[in-house]
């Protein structure tokens, strides 16, 4: 028979509008010969609903909408749902077939992770028991994405007789997420010797990114099948029995991309998707003339398009010529609406109002940040007159760090590089014009020794170390938990770590109060790392 795996992006909470797609899906599925269509975990609700499954009227609508589904489709379909049974809220994988107003078979998920980004154990009660259903003389058993990660629910599926396995999935990206994935369905799938085909959501949902990527592997746990990646897609699944009984299964081969293509595809994904189901006309951001914000400009306009792009410059005293020739050079390049708006004026005036508050003071970052805020006030202004909303430009090791200003540099909406270290962000700009086969983004903007341009002369390295040395470090501390002393026995300046621990630790109030960003790291901040605000732990420790 034909399975169709539906790689789908749904809206969270849009429980109607989630049924209808399923409906039209299903029927365009159905027409490329479709006998069985696959969709992804929870793509009724959308993943993850979060609080909204603690509402009183959620169950009722995901029971209309499924009755709905079952009246309008001419093709069975395996989809994802919560449901309430017995007082007990469990996140279901359900067969639905045509003319049915209930799902024939459901499995409760057994395995709930909570960890990192999940917290299902918060909503959900854990599944006890297998589901086999027979299709086309199939033995058809469903699982439901964590359960690949452990032996067992795979283990009971078979001994009730499957022979085919249907995973539906909401596996969010990371940079090693393919890979992993890949790697635990492929275990199952041979520890046991039957196929499975790997259903996976795809879009954008606040912090997290689903890069789709579903795939099949055989009784062997060799990979058959690969959709494509970052895109919703219909995937064709052949299954075919051989003489002796045996099933296989055969389909397309998509290319997996490599990192910085990935990275990069999610940061574009999440940007639209942020964009667009939050309802905004465009986006704009400040256009300064450094890297940060011309990879956030470039990807801006490949999730957008540039008409619904607009970049500010906003100069002051110490702004350089060549920031100002960047900027408009990379916003003609790329055919955005540019403008230039000046903040002496707006920093002057505040200035003189603070005069007799400031009398007797020293310059110092005071200053600084009022440069920055008065930005931040130009594009917030700016936001709510074009219904546009603001990308912030800050990256990871500047977050991490502090080295950023609070309702400056970090007002806004969407904080695109919230996840991309500086290094990385130097790689993801070299990809980028790579693939353009021009300097979209500007030579010199690479090349340049990064600043702020808050001060004379100013440079990053100024009050930070070389950004190899920081990032590194940094993935020691942040993404790995390593304490400062570990980090410092894994060959970093003990003076230098100890600086940086402490920086990264006084700063989690600045980062509590950062538009939220894409995850693209195992340990993003944000829901995958959440630190008490005052606590009297150690750096060392």
């Amino acid at each position: 028979m034909r399975v169709v795996i539906a790689q789908s992006n749904m809206l969270v909470g849009d429980i109607e509008g989630n049924a209808e797609q399923v409906i039209a899906t299903a029927a365009a599925a159905q027409a490329q010969g479709a006998e069985l269509v696959l969709f992804p975990e929870l793509a009724l609700t959308g993943y993850p609903p979060e609080d909204l499954l603690l509402r009183p009227s959620l169950n009722t609508r995901v029971r209309d909408a499924l009755a709905a589904i079952g009246a309008a489709i001419e093709v069975p379909v395996v989809l994802g749902y919560p449901a309430v049974r017995n007082g007990q809220r469990y996140n279901v994988a359900g067969l639905l077939q045509p003319g049915e107003t209930r799902p024939q078979e459901e499995y409760f998920k057994h395995c709930l992770p909570n960890f990192r980004v999940f917290d299902e154990k918060r909503y959900f009660q854990p599944g006890q028991h297998a589901t086999v259903f027979t299709l086309n003389g199939v033995r058809i058993g469903l699982l439901v994405c964590e359960d690949l990660w452990h032996p067992a629910p795979m283990v009971a599926a078979c001994a009730e007789g499957a022979e085919l396995i249907l995973a539906l999935n909401a596996s969010p990206f990371s940079d090693d997420k393919h890979e992993s994935r890949t790697a635990h369905v492929a275990a199952r799938s041979a520890e046991n010797g039957v196929p499975i085909i790997y259903a996976n959501l795809v879009g954008g949902q606040d912090e997290l990114v689903f890069d789709g990527g579903s795939f099949a592997v055989d009784a062997q746990g060799e990979c058959c099948l690969q959709g494509p990646f970052f895109e919703s897609a219909l995937i064709n699944v052949e299954v075919r029995r051989s003489e002796a009984g045996a099933l296989s299964l055969q389909g397309e081969q998509c290319p997996v991309p490599d990192l910085d293509e990935r990275l990069y595809r999610a940061l574009v994904l999440s940007v639209r998707d942020y964009v667009n189901k939050n309802g905004f006309k465009g986006a704009l951001l400040g256009l300064s003339g450094g890297i940060d914000s011309a990879l956030t400009l470039a990807v801006a306009v490949d999730a957008l398009g540039p008409e619904r792009v607009e970049a500010v410059m906003m100069p002051f005293r110490y702004t350089a010529d060549i920031s100002k020739h960047d900027a408009a050079e990379q916003a003609h390049t790329m055919g955005v609406r540019y403008r230039e708006l000046p903040i002496e004026p707006m920093f002057d005036a505040f200035m003189g109002v603070l005069a007799d508050s400031f009398q007797g003071t020293q310059v110092d970052t005071t200053e600084e940040n009022l440069q920055a805020r008065c930005r931040g006030v130009l594009l917030m202004a700016l936001s709510n007159k074009l219904g546009y909303v603001v990308l912030t430009t800050s990256n990871k090791s500047e977050m991490a760090v502090g080295y950023s200003t609070l309702y400056g540099d970090m007002a806004g909406g969407f904080a695109v590089l919230k996840d991309v270290v500086k290094t990385r962000v130097y790689q993801l700009s070299e990809y980028r014009n790579q693939v353009a086969g021009q300097d979209v983004i500007p030579r010199r903007v690479i090349t340049r020794p990064p600043s702020a341009e808050l001060a004379p002369g100013q440079t990053d390295q100024d009050s930070l170390p070389d950004y190899d040395i920081l990032d590194a470090i940094l993935h020691h501390y942040v993404e790995q938990d390593f304490s400062a002393e570990a980090t410092v026995r894994a060959g970093f300046e003990s003076e230098q770590v100890y600086r940086i621990v402490r920086l990264v630790d006084r700063n989690e109030y600045k980062r509590r109060q950062a538009a939220v960003g894409p995850r693209l790291t195992q340990r993003a901040f944000g829901k995958d790392r959440r630190y008490p605000i005052t606590n009297g732990w150690r750096p060392g420790d």
